[in-house]
């Protein structure tokens, strides 16, 4: 399919329908002479003679006169491509020279984001060059290094990311605290809090004084689960008088949740009112999940409406939290009735809020329909939402679901992940259907994508898998 039908495809405001075939789009598009994807991104101008369907489909070099090509557009069709990074180098080259798209650090940040969850550092670091080259107005920032520490840690290349911060950033003039906490932040986040620990130490009295360091240090040991080292580094930060703030509390109170001591999280919430620390948004949706965890789900509400009463104004995780807890407690009605207000209160419903409902859910109709609910209302799913379905609909032996996602997953110009392929074939061996199963196997295979092994189809592992589950 040429890239103009595909732009059509991607282009595609999703309130419009549930699932459109790229004829059909381009039909849209000719009907209405402009079409908007929110603020603009995809415009046609009215063509004269021949369709635009037939000028996109047998004549795409002669489309170019009627499509305007804009940045939203071309970022949200290189994350299409999330997938199959050489159709997105081929995307992104053929747009600048075909389509006379001139590219922004933005873009090229989006390239490079695609080709680091690859392992191309090579092409990477090329692209960034080529970057600097282009001329004024295109230049490496400090999202350009914090996506390439993200995807060096992603894969566990510590040495390449410290050495990219100090030998690489040097050059290009960006080396300076605001890189130093995006490295130790990447660093905490792919859990090598260690190295991270071992560099903030090197930089002394900054370090000792810097709030921000000893919370994305606090939040690091909390994503190893290393519980007894997060509850040894917050004495040490009273210790050494480190001005634990509103963000130290929310992460200390969530680690309490996660070690199954929600009750602890209570007391730190009562704590911080009597420090007279002004709670935000974010530390009530700790405390609403904690309460509802140990005192129950009625409590949470109490305290929601409490929030609203000290002028914290509630946002959409805040309703996630609580639709999570009645969903929990077996009170999907309540949960059903607190979605149906979210848009009322001015928090439209985002696929967070939907993964809840799916994760509760066992009637795979029911889900079906939620859906189509959600995809019709302009929620977007990300390509975890077709895993976890995927995964659920294959676990109760139910193909016909699990194939209904995966084509509304083509539909929606979503390029399959290996968690989708794998979560498909595992789907499939499961109901015995291997020749199926190898297929789909050798179709990832052979889009570079990782087959997990499985000794019916005599899959041999594969090398270099990153942590990065989903893109």
């Amino acid at each position: 399919m040429h890239f103009l039908t595909l732009i059509a495809v991607r282009s595609l405001n999703y309130s419009s329908r549930s699932s459109i075939s790229a004829i059909s789009c381009i039909k849209f598009i000719e009907s209405h002479g402009t079409y908007r994807y929110s603020s603009g991104v995809f415009k046609h101008k009215s063509v004269s003679g021949s369709g635009v369907s037939e000028t996109l489909i047998n004549k795409p070099s002669e489309a170019f006169d009627s499509i305007d090509f804009n940045q939203k557009t071309v970022e949200e069709t290189i994350s299409s491509y999330g997938n199959d990074w050489k159709r997105a180098v081929e995307f992104f080259d053929w747009v600048e020279s075909d389509g006379r798209f001139r590219h922004n650090t933005s873009t090229y940040n989006r390239m490079i984001d695609v080709l680091g969850k690859f392992f191309e550092f090579d092409l990477a670091w090329g692209l960034i060059n080529r970057m600097r080259r282009s001329g004024v107005g295109c230049s490496p920032d400090h999202t350009t290094f914090r996506i390439m520490f993200k995807r060096y840690l992603a894969a566990h290349m510590v040495q390449e990311a410290i050495d990219a911060y100090n030998t690489r950033m040097e050059i290009f003039g960006l080396k300076d605290e605001t890189s130093f906490l995006n490295l130790i932040d990447a660093l905490c986040d792919h859990k090598h809090v260690i190295e991270a620990e071992e560099l903030c130490k090197g930089k002394g009295s900054f370090f000792a004084n810097s709030t921000k360091l000893h919370n994305m240090l606090l939040h690091g040991w909390m994503k190893m689960g290393w519980w007894s080292k997060c509850r040894e580094f917050w004495k040490e930060m009273d210790e050494n008088s480190v001005c634990c703030d509103v963000h130290s509390y929310s992460i200390y109170m969530d680690i309490m949740c996660k070690c199954d001591k929600p009750w602890k999280a209570v007391k730190l919430y009562k704590e911080m009112k009597k420090k007279g620390i002004q709670l935000d948004v974010v530390a009530y949706n700790t405390v609403i999940h904690a309460i509802g965890l140990s005192e129950g789900v009625d409590e949470s509400v109490r305290l929601y409406r409490e929030m609203i009463e000290f002028g914290c104004k509630p946002n959409v995780g805040t309703y996630n939290t609580l639709l999570k807890l009645f969903c929990d407690a077996g009170r999907v009605r309540h949960a059903y009735s607190l979605l149906n207000q979210m848009r009322e209160k001015g928090c439209p419903p985002d696929v967070i809020t939907y993964h809840n409902f799916f994760r509760s859910l066992n009637k795979p109709k029911e889900i079906l329909k939620l859906f189509d609910r959600m995809v019709e209302s302009g929620v977007r799913p990300r390509m975890d939402t077709y895993v976890m379905l995927i995964r659920k609909f294959g676990r109760w032996g139910f193909l016909r679901p699990v194939f209904i996602i995966w084509k509304k997953m083509e539909e929606h110009g979503c390029s399959p992940s290996e968690f989708a392929y794998n979560a498909l074939i595992d789907a499939l061996v499961q109901k015995g259907m291997i020749d199926m199963a190898r297929k789909y196997e050798e179709e990832m295979l052979a889009r570079g994508l990782s087959a997990k092994p499985r000794k019916e189809l005599s899959t041999k592992p594969e090398s270099n898998e990153s942590d990065d589950v989903c893109g």
